[in-house]
Order: C-alpha cells, then structure tokens, then sequence
C-alpha cells in the first residue's frame, strides 16, 4: 500500500536507477504515516559521512496535542541501506551530478519503506517533449477507442 507518492519528479527528472530502503521512525510517526499524513513534494536524499539522509520530508503528528514537545515535523531522516549500495550513489552522485531523490512511501511486510530514484533533471525542451509525446499518446488511444 502506497502513502505518499511525489509525482512531480516525473517531470523534473528522467529517473535512472530505483533503490528500496529503509527509513528510522519514532511509533508516533508510523502512525502518522500509516494515515498519509506525509508529503515527501520538494524533499531530497543527501549522503553525509557514508550514511543516507531524508531531507525536507513532512510528517504531520499523528495527534497534534500528543506529540513530544520538541517533535519537529521537517527533520532529517536517516535511511537504512546497504554500504554497497551507499558507495555506488556516491560515486555515481559525484562523478555525473546526478542527484537522488524520493518516489514513493509504501509498506512492505509491515514496514514502512521509502523508493528513491538517482536522477537527471530534465531541461525546458525535454520536458515539453514529453508532455507533446503524452497528449500524442492519448490522441492515439482515444482514436483507437472510437473503432
């Protein structure tokens, strides 16, 4: 089951490679979470010091008025995955200035899991490519739907 999805990346982005990892949450945020109370528009993943981080993620408390008093709704989140897979963001980060950044928040056997995507972003002209070649698609189908 998906709880948040960030669809503009799509657009900004071509999405290269795709990774599933892991996220560390407080109970109180799965709970949130498992509500959709998260919006990942606008977040991004950074490397810092070989381990991978959540930036810019909002989890709205799952019960405002039962939340720790220091809570903070935007802070950074470390993601679990594997050194192998860590090195080769880096290298892949550094060497073509590509940047990663998160798909989707879903549950997998009961754990709540996050996709991320290394990226390119996607000039003006490439975007408008894609958005001719969607409405050429439709035209087509809606064509085909007619016979």
């Amino acid at each position: 089951m998906s709880y948040g999805e960030n669809r503009k990346v799509y657009h900004d982005y071509e999405i290269l490679e795709k990774y599933e990892a892991g996220i560390i949450l407080k109970g109180h945020e799965v709970k949130a979470i498992r509500n959709g109370k998260i919006s990942i528009l606008g977040s991004y993943v950074q490397i810092i010091d070989n381990e991978a981080f959540l930036i810019g993620a909002t989890i709205v408390p799952y019960q405002p008025k039962n939340t720790p008093q220091n809570y903070d709704p935007e802070k950074n989140r470390k993601l679990l995955l594997n050194k192998k897979e860590i090195t080769g963001l880096i290298g892949k980060v550094k060497e073509r200035g590509l940047t990663i950044v998160p798909l989707k928040v879903y549950d997998k056997k009961g754990k709540i899991k996050i996709e991320i995507g290394l990226a390119k972003a996607k000039k003006k002209y490439d975007k408008r490519r894609s958005i001719r070649k969607r409405e050429e698609k439709r035209k087509i189908e809606r064509v085909l739907k007619q016979y």
